[in-house]
């Protein structure tokens, strides 16, 4: 049993009265916790309130106003409940209409490509152009691979490893796939003229962007006015919708003959896209689409001979 110090309950506390000390003997206390009395059932003080200064007291509503924000509370205390409704917990589906792709060369390079007058030409302006960005980061311009008098011009994407380093276009995986398919249907590397739309390879191989496009196109445009082939196939996506103009992928664009034609040629030229071989390579399910457009490739080749 302990001693718990009285307070005055009617009874002299300094100093403990016999009577009290006696009562607590009585009720079996034989041990004293403290000096001094506590009154248990009194009310701890209250804390003096803070005076905020006026910078201060703005400073502690923006806080509260943050926390409250961050914390999902409304302003009376209350934590705010999310909506059940089963409409609001789908997400939203956005529908983007496509555009046309807004691509828009350097007139400067359009002049310099329009003084070229045969394919050697361009190769020689590209080793000096300082309009593509590419060019900072690749290890060697990638050109014209082929015959150079073609009936067809292949036209591809943009260089990949292999091609930077040798200089030439679809010498690595993807160009001994197009060798393959050059020679399902009778043709060689003697008899076509390779090309790509982007001379320089993009870093870590990333699709190209419309800048680097823009300044590669008119370079295009002349190398095709050069050669004047009877036939252009753009191999690829990038390849299609940045000659053809269009916005639809490679699975729309592919199979269908289109008229292609700038402002320097005299008659517009019977073009196709088909599949990239890399896309090939990836997806050997779409080999059967693939040989289809081939053999419409050769079957419109024999009748322009």
């Amino acid at each position: 049993m302990i001693f718990v110090p009285m307070l005055n309950w009617g009874m002299e506390t300094q100093p403990p009265s016999l009577e009290a000390l006696k009562w607590q003997i009585d009720a079996g206390a034989d041990e004293a916790i403290g000096d001094v009395p506590v009154d248990r059932f009194a009310e701890p003080p209250a804390e003096p309130l803070a005076v905020l200064e006026p910078e201060n007291r703005q400073n502690e509503e923006n806080n509260a106003k943050i926390a409250q924000k961050q914390a999902k509370i409304a302003p009376n205390g209350t934590k705010l409940e999310k909506k059940s409704n089963n409409s609001a917990s789908k997400p939203t589906q956005t529908h983007k209409t496509a555009t046309k792709p807004e691509i828009t060369p350097d007139i400067g390079a359009y002049q310099l490509a329009a003084g070229a007058k045969i394919l050697d030409d361009i190769a020689e302006i590209l080793k000096t152009y300082e309009g593509c960005a590419l060019k900072q980061t690749a290890t060697n311009l990638v050109y014209c691979d082929g015959n150079k008098d073609a009936d067809i011009l292949f036209i591809g994407e943009a260089p990949g490893a292999e091609e930077d380093r040798q200089g030439r276009p679809f010498v690595g995986p993807a160009g001994k796939m197009l060798d393959r398919m050059l020679g399902a249907i009778g043709l060689d590397r003697e008899q076509v003229l390779i090309c790509n739309t982007l001379f320089w390879r993009p870093p870590g191989n990333r699709p190209p962007n419309q800048l680097e496009v823009a300044a590669c196109l008119p370079f295009v445009e002349r190398t095709i006015e050069i050669v004047d082939p009877k036939i252009v196939v753009m191999v690829g996506g990038t390849a299609a919708k940045t000659l053809l103009a269009q916005n639809e992928g490679i699975m729309k664009l592919r199979g269908k003959w289109f008229e292609y034609e700038t402002s320097a040629m005299v008659r517009p030229i019977p073009a196709m896209a088909i599949y990239h071989p890399a896309f090939l390579l990836r997806s050997p399910g779409q080999k059967r689409d693939a040989w289809r457009d081939l053999l419409e490739i050769r079957k419109r080749l024999d009748s322009v001979h």
